[in-house]
């Protein structure tokens, strides 16, 4: 891959020329402007070859054969093939390090984090969702360049363009020369002294858009979803950062979610639990009958296969977990006492012990009623 050649400059170009190409490809292939995957990613190498040509450390070492963006991993490579060069051990030693030569005002922008409220429903199906976005955006009238329209940056005058002011200290060891950044120009090695008036200099504006973003089926509360460029543009009209959503999801006034099941209770009058029925029951999706068994006791639970959420990963879904809640009434008629007393005493239950029964007593019990015993 050759920089130039994706640039459009000769070999020979001044870090003006490198700039202006720069900018005027980063208007045409900007996320923004185009959001063709091919071109964004055509934006990016763009980018990488900006990053590296308008360094001058980084150019004479991409001239040389070299790759600046290699890094050092893979080993203690040696001087000038992604090792630390002659330069950087002295930097350490002496306290400079930073990035040497003027730093560019186009950078990539920040990331974002915002929230996005779904219903349980929303979050067990997935849907799409408008969301509001205030960020940062391209200048429209300087384009990024921070200049107002018909004006240039300078060079610094302070630096001469390198971004550095180097001084002369003495230490133990002898005279140390040492850089830092210039106070004039802030390192950039240029001045811009007739700022755009509506970004004051800095090459993107705040706006409110709006962003569809597609919800999957099986989030739940605290899955972020990444919308790669949708972030801030960065200073000088640089690459957008990305943006994340988080799920926030509301309670449901029925159904209560653990992991990809879902639970509800359904409340039966004592004699619907004693002599069984068939119930409607509406689950986020579908109607179903539950079959109530006759002698159904409290506490007790019928699942409904496949009738929760969407597992996120993967097919299929959770269950439908129906707990039973048996009701006994607080207030009878004298008729409706009358009959529960003949009840009891048909059942022999009229005087209770209220003496805690074994556990395999209670189990024969519930057989003996289970087959219509006395």
């Amino acid at each position: 891959m050759d920089y130039y050649e994706l640039l459009g400059v000769s070999r020979d170009a001044t870090g003006e020329e490198i700039k202006r190409a720069y900018r005027k490809l980063a208007r045409q292939l900007h996320p923004d402007v185009n959001p063709d995957p091919a071109t964004q990613e055509r934006f990016k190498e763009v980018t990488a070859a900006y990053e590296v040509l308008s360094d001058p450390q980084k150019r004479q070492m991409y001239d040389l054969g070299g790759d600046p963006r290699a890094g050092a991993a893979g080993g203690a490579a040696g001087f000038g093939q992604g090792g630390f060069g002659f330069g950087d051990i002295m930097d350490a030693f002496f306290g400079g390090g930073g990035q040497q030569g003027p730093r560019s005002r186009v950078r990539r922008g920040q990331d974002a984090l915002l929230n996005v409220e779904l219903d349980l429903a929303e979050a067990a199906f997935g849907t799409v969702k408008d969301i509001t976005v205030d960020t940062a955006v391209a200048c429209p009238t300087c384009e990024g360049k921070g200049a107002a329209v018909g004006t240039e940056e300078v060079t610094c005058t302070m630096c001469h363009g390198r971004g550095q002011i180097q001084s002369v200290q003495r230490s133990f060891l002898g005279q140390v020369m040492t850089a830092r950044a210039c106070p004039q120009c802030r390192g950039y090695g240029t001045l811009i002294p007739h700022p755009c008036p509506e970004c004051a200099g800095d090459g993107r504006v705040r706006t409110r858009r709006t962003v569809s973003v597609k919800i999957p089926a099986g989030v739940e509360s605290g899955t972020r979803i990444r919308l790669s460029g949708e972030g801030e543009v960065g200073p000088g009209a640089g690459p957008a950062g990305d943006l994340y959503v988080e799920v926030v999801e509301r309670p449901h006034p029925v159904f209560t979610r653990r992991g990809d099941d879902l639970h509800a209770t359904l409340s039966l009058p004592m004699t619907a639990a004693a002599l069984g029925a068939t119930l409607q029951f509406s689950t986020l999706d579908d109607n179903v009958e539950i079959v109530v068994r006759p002698g159904t006791q409290p506490g007790s639970s019928q699942t409904i296969r496949g009738a929760g959420v969407t597992h996120l990963r993967g097919g299929g879904r959770g269950d439908m977990v129906v707990h039973i809640d048996v009701v006994t009434p607080t207030r009878l008629d004298p008729r409706q006492t009358a009959l529960l007393q003949e009840l009891a005493a048909i059942r022999g239950e009229e005087n209770p012990s209220g003496e805690p029964e074994p556990q395999h007593a209670g189990m024969f019990r519930r057989l003996k009623d289970a087959f219509g015993g006395k």
